[in-house]
């Protein structure tokens, strides 16, 4: 039997939104549902539902998953895994601490830390008439700005925050941008293989 091609549409993603509300798993959106949560309608298609939690609450996200069929993936780490269900749906954890300053720090494979500012937890943004958390703009844009190279989808997503919120994009996130116009800080530097192998997985 042929694999699967994930996606992850609207309904469902509302669905895992809620029961993870109703667990009392706090929990904000990134990738390409992000993008359009706070755009506030579906602009494309998503492969999977990216989110990200704080560790403490790994261990009860992973149990509810499973309960309803969802298997880690390979490739992942305690952090960051994608788990399955076997019919098309995907969820891409990436899970974090809080420091004292309110910023979530997670933790790449290779040891390095990965820092989200703490203003960008205070994105809101609508799924199917559901008030959802999720990265600011700002945020979402700082994200897709180092570590990687930009795929089509990237320029497209990045685009609509710039046009809805007039959010300043970096000329790498431009379309015929150079991805190499800005030097990246050693953090960022320690990023890109995490970044890039992230991406393989997300959207």
């Amino acid at each position: 039997m042929a694999a699967m091609n994930p996606e992850m549409p609207a309904e469902a993603a509302v669905r895992l939104l809620r029961l993870f509300e109703a667990a009392g798993i706090e929990v904000w959106l990134d990738g390409g549902w992000a993008v359009d949560a706070v755009v506030g309608e579906q602009t494309r298609l998503h492969k999977d539902l990216d989110i990200i939690l704080q560790v403490a609450d790994l261990p009860r996200m992973r149990q509810l998953l499973g309960e309803r069929g969802f298997r880690p993936q390979p490739g992942g780490t305690e952090p960051n895994l994608v788990l399955a269900d076997g019919r098309g749906l995907e969820v891409d954890l990436h899970a974090i601490v809080f420091d004292n300053a309110g910023n979530g720090v997670y933790r790449m494979e290779n040891g390095a830390d990965w820092t989200f500012p703490a203003h960008g937890f205070a994105g809101r943004g609508d799924l199917l008439g559901l008030t959802v958390r999720c990265l600011s703009p700002e945020v979402q844009v700082l994200c897709h700005a180092h570590g990687y190279v930009p795929t089509e989808k990237d320029l497209r997503d990045m685009g609509l925050l710039e046009a809805r919120f007039g959010v300043e994009l970096p000329p790498q996130l431009r379309r015929g941008g150079d991805e190499n116009s800005r030097e990246p800080t050693a953090q960022q530097a320690a990023a890109a293989h995490e970044r890039r192998a992230r991406r393989g997985r997300m959207r």
